[in-house]
């Protein structure tokens, strides 16, 4: 009977040790709790705020963002949470509907810069061509159902980009704001935040000032994404031009043989040495372009989501955006 107790008792320490073990990131008393859904945002919550709070991610490593949708689990860790740090946006419609009946402090990073209205560009596809033929059939037998749709659409208002911190100078806004709001949040802990703070935009300038030099030396000012393209913001702040198979919040479809076609033509106009894919991409799209036109392929990381193992390893948003820098100086040499 003793030793069978005893092998309850450790069978039950190994159990609660593997849930601890489960939960790395779990409020510790006093602290402030800061809840966030993306990466980018989980990653600035850590810069600015430090050891000072607690920090979690909602959304899992390697999981596609766009189609996220919380847990029970979740919806309790953002009720319960000092500050709610998520991106806003069509993405994030789920964030609306928890907020409208709760008063839970949250910061926007999409409120956050200048934000910038969906784009659709020559050449890109932004749904299937089936679908595109389909709606040319319903728009001839249901006009006055597409025109009614059109005006809700007007009196909802235009969609926007919500990959705002792709630019580095936006993830500088976004961090002051952060900084601004956990300094009303916890103002005995302000000069903390402020001092991570100042210490993290130094490094963001140093970021800002390599891409610039980058762009600046470079022989073209035109790039090609073989994949969706998340980094517009990236793109109008270093004003260069792009060419993409999708918009950066389409599904990832297979793309047709007239998007790849113009890709292709591009590649060979421009001259571009380099396509790029972003991550959790399956690059066969690339792998095309650049058999048919002999040009090289890298990864442009948008930092939307990272693997399981480089959140486990720490890597953080300035490694990925400085692992950038240097596809970019290929792209462009």
């Amino acid at each position: 009977m003793k030793k069978t107790l005893c092998i309850l008792i450790l069978l039950g320490m190994c159990l609660s040790f593997s849930a601890c073990a489960a939960e790395p990131e779990l409020p510790q008393e006093g602290k402030p709790v800061i809840v966030t859904t993306l990466f980018p945002a989980y990653d600035f919550a850590r810069q600015i705020a430090g050891e000072r709070a607690t920090v979690i991610l909602l959304v899992p490593p390697g999981a596609e963002a766009h189609s996220f949708e919380p847990t029970a689990k979740d919806m309790i860790r953002i009720q319960e949470s000092t500050l709610f740090f998520c991106n806003g946006g069509e993405s994030e419609a789920w964030v609306e509907e928890l907020l409208e009946d709760q008063q839970i402090e949250t910061l926007r990073m999409l409120d956050c810069v200048d934000a910038l209205e969906e784009e659709t560009k020559e050449g890109m596809q932004a749904v299937p061509e089936h679908e595109h033929e389909e709606h040319d059939h319903e728009h001839e037998h249901e006009e006055h159902d597409h025109e009614h749709e059109h005006e809700e659409h007007e009196e909802e208002g235009p969609e926007y980009d919500e990959h705002v911190w792709t630019s580095p100078v936006n993830a500088e806004k976004i961090c002051i704001a952060l900084c601004d709001r956990l300094c009303e949040l916890d103002p005995e802990g302000a000069d903390y935040y402020h001092a991570n703070l100042q210490r993290y935009c130094a490094e963001l300038e140093k970021l800002d000032a390599a891409f610039r030099e980058t762009v600046e030396q470079g022989q073209r000012r035109t790039v090609v994404f073989a994949d969706r393209f998340p980094v517009r913001y990236f793109v109008e702040e270093y004003g260069l031009d792009y060419f993409a198979a999708f918009p950066g919040c389409a599904d990832d479809t297979e793309p047709s043989a007239r998007t790849v076609a113009f890709l292709i033509d591009k590649v060979r106009e421009e001259q571009i040495p380099v396509v790029f894919t972003i991550e959790f991409s399956n690059e066969k799209m690339a792998d095309v372009i650049c058999e048919d036109t002999g040009c090289g392929k890298l990864r442009f990381h948008s930092c939307h989501n990272v693997s399981a193992e480089d959140l486990e390893n720490g890597v953080t948003y300035l490694e990925l955006m400085w692992q950038n820098v240097a596809a970019l100086k290929e792209a462009l040499g």
